[in-house]
């Protein structure tokens, strides 16, 4: 795999995903190093003119009309502690992979006056796979820079680390990598920890993994149309333009490929239920939203969000709300909206393959009848997750009170947005393969049933993972393999 070269544009959500996941290495051209190098010449002019700048000789939030003298590296190093509060379980080194990356990314545009030396001291400890441990409970939203302070305090050889798979002082896992520590200058400090680059670095993992669980829910659905014998005139491109819904064409294009073949079979009703015959309106919605979320979060990759932000071919430093990621909110926030609602027409559609046998199927999709129970055991499975999905659907951005003596009165819950959204997928997932296992269960049920060649591969993986029901024997168990396999990259359909 070619190495991601940052430039201070184009790093996608991919490229995120890629470094974090696959441990793909980064490399800086070299106009991004004269800019922070300019930049950082302007910072330096700017304070010793004695223009008063955030973070560098002054305090920070309500202490920002104390004047900041003396040693100002031993300040950056007091500003570190002193905002080192975040507490609770680690966050899983993909994340912090990312973290590191997406705040990389950000300072590769320019405008936060960091040390050149310190910003590649970052690349070198994400290329080497030097991580800090990052507690994950501390950001409102407005800068994630609590929990950021994990990856200053670990350049500066302070705090914990994770390297090789052993957690262990930062200071000896920068040696054990033979790399060196940083020094401080003015406002360094504050450069590595004011950005929303948790939440930046977590939403591209939420929404790379969005995309993937989003293909596999479109084969779950074309595997039930296939084997509910729906109507499929409901994807005629023609309905598709009358009402070009956001998102619509594209889902209904993608279900008609899936269901491609060479004659066109006979549907066995002229109306299927809401969560089949809707399936391109609500999932061209999570398209949509999907669109919208990636776009809010490129931006942030590959924006300059500093306060304050060094304006390095203007000369001048300025104060900003770069960092207040209120859109990167709003977008997650309806990511989870948009996926609960697939997840509610996902288990939809399970409990009408799984239910009475009025789309002239089995009871229970029992090949034995009699007082078999079947698929409908995991009805109340289904029900409990997609009830779990839809408390985490609740908006979170609005939930906060003023801080810092009240100069800190707004905030945007941002990382707990992008958190719930990803244990939504985590779930969905599982909806997925239960309508998987279904849908192939009633296709080995309906006799005489010849599928598309796409339906084929999808249904021959669904038994590569789990057999068909012959008598009752514990489903849930059977579901793992599947799960497994979808969420972990092994699906192939």
């Amino acid at each position: 795999m070619s190495a991601l070269v940052l430039t201070g544009a184009g790093v996608s959500i991919e490229d995120v995903a890629s470094v974090a996941r696959e441990a793909r290495k980064v490399e800086v051209a070299p106009d991004v190093m004269e800019r922070l190098d300019r930049a950082r010449k302007v910072l330096d002019q700017a304070a010793a003119s004695g223009q008063q700048i955030y973070g560098l000789n002054t305090g920070l939030g309500a202490n920002l009309g104390t004047s900041v003298e003396g040693d100002a590296s031993a300040f950056q190093r007091q500003l570190l502690e002193g905002r080192s509060g975040a507490v609770g379980e680690a966050l899983p080194v993909e994340t912090v992979r990312a973290t590191m990356l997406a705040r990389a990314a950000m300072l590769s545009a320019g405008g936060s006056g960091l040390s050149p030396a310190v910003f590649v001291a970052l690349v070198h400890a994400l290329n080497a796979g030097v991580h800090p441990v990052m507690p994950s409970l501390g950001s409102i939203g407005a800068g994630d820079l609590v929990l950021m302070t994990a990856i200053a305090r670990m350049l500066i050889g302070e705090g914990e680390a994770e390297y090789q798979g052993r957690r262990m002082p930062a200071a000896k896992a920068l040696v054990m990598a033979r790399l060196e520590h940083v020094s401080l200058a003015p406002k360094d400090g504050l450069s590595l920890i004011n950005a929303s680059a948790v939440s930046t670095g977590s939403g591209a993992l939420a929404l790379v993994d969005t995309l993937s669980a989003f293909a596999q829910q479109q084969q779950a659905g074309a595997l039930t149309m296939e084997a509910i014998g729906a109507n499929r005139t409901i994807l005629d491109p023609r309905l598709q333009t009358a009402r070009p819904a956001a998102g619509q064409e594209q889902a209904a294009r993608e279900l008609r490929d899936l269901l491609a073949r060479d004659e066109a079979s006979t549907p066995t009703t002229l109306q299927d239920p809401l969560s089949i015959r809707c399936m391109p309106s609500i999932h061209g919605a999570l398209i949509q939203a999907i669109d919208q979320a990636r776009q809010a979060v490129e931006i942030e990759l590959n924006a300059a969000a500093d306060n304050p932000l060094v304006l390095g071919d203007d000369g001048t430093v300025l104060s900003t709300g770069n960092f207040h990621t209120a859109s990167l909110a709003l977008a997650f926030e309806t990511l989870g909206l948009a996926i609960a609602q697939c997840a509610a027409a996902c288990a939809a559609r399970f409990i009408q393959l799984t239910g009475s046998g009025r789309n002239g199927l089995p009871k229970y999709l029992s090949p034995v009848g009699g007082a078999s129970a079947g698929f409908v055991p995991l009805q109340k499975t289904v029900v409990a997750i997609l009830a779990n999905i839809r408390h985490k659907a609740n908006p979170v951005m609005l939930d906060f009170l003023p801080v810092s003596e009240g100069v800190e009165d707004h905030a945007t819950q941002t990382p707990l947005a992008v958190s719930k959204c990803a244990g939504m997928i985590v779930l969905w997932r599982r909806l997925i393969a239960f309508e998987l296992m279904a849908a192939a269960q009633a296709v080995d049920l309906r006799e005489g049933l010849t599928l598309a060649p796409a339906t084929g591969a999808i249904h021959a993986a669904v038994r590569a993972h789990v057999s068909s029901l012959k008598e009752d024997r514990p489903l849930g168990v059977d579901a793992e393999p599947l799960y497994d396999s979808l969420a972990s990259g092994a699906w192939r359909a």
